[in-house]
């Protein structure tokens, strides 16, 4: 297996932190409970994408009854206490990114979060130096599963998608490493057991597995 050795890239949520069980939570007793007029919406429809971009998909196949402002409001509002307190860092991530500094691979986290939410996740964890934070917020072409944000986050390391790679837990979010051209490597764990990620070059179980992936 010929892993790039340019740069890794990291997605935030369901692979650096357990933050996706949270979101589902936040989406079954309120999302797909209040906010939407009618129907059943799978997780994996959504995960992954910007949550400005879930309120248009939302609005789009189900109808929504708040307006976006109020939707990114109460997201904003969960994310200070679920960032912030609750999730988890994934076991060993910081001897990870140091090792991936000392074989002078440039490191990134590219993420549909926000900046705000990335730098509380950041913050509390110890996360920094990254020779790259790209949130989906920070480029104007759609978010995943499209493929621009890993295009955008390459180019802004000097390299082509094909010199890096990423590193995607969710549906859409392997789906736009795939189709940049980035070598990708599916995350595995218990949010996502039952999840088609067949689009990965390669699919992991947990940190251990990922390490010896992009180190050995």
């Amino acid at each position: 297996m010929d892993v790039p050795d340019d740069a890794v890239l990291f997605d935030m949520d369901g692979v650096l932190v357990d933050s996706e069980t949270y979101w589902h939570r936040f989406e079954d007793d309120w999302v797909y409970a209040e906010a939407i007029e009618s129907g059943s919406p799978s997780h994996e429809e959504v995960t992954g994408m910007n949550y400005r971009e879930i309120h248009d998909y939302l609005t789009a196949e189900y109808g929504t009854t708040v307006t976006k402002e109020e939707f990114v409001a109460a997201y904003d509002d969960r994310a200070q206490s679920l960032y912030g307190e609750q999730v988890e860092l994934m076991d060993g991530a910081n001897d990870l990114f140091d090792a991936i500094r000392a074989a002078g691979r440039k490191l990134g986290i590219v993420s549909s979060a926000p900046q705000a939410w990335i730098g509380i996740v950041r913050d509390r964890f110890g996360l920094d130096p990254l020779d790259l934070i790209l949130s989906a917020d920070d480029i104007d072409d759609p978010g995943k599963p499209e493929p621009h944000i890993y295009e955008h986050a390459a180019a802004e390391l000097g390299l082509s998608p094909g010199d890096c790679v990423v590193v995607e837990d969710s549906v859409h979010g392997v789906e736009a490493a795939a189709r940049s051209g980035a070598f990708t490597v599916a995350y595995r764990s218990t949010h996502n057991a039952e999840l088609d990620l067949s689009r990965a070059d390669v699919v992991v179980d947990g940190p251990e597995e990922l390490r010896r992936t992009l180190l050995d």
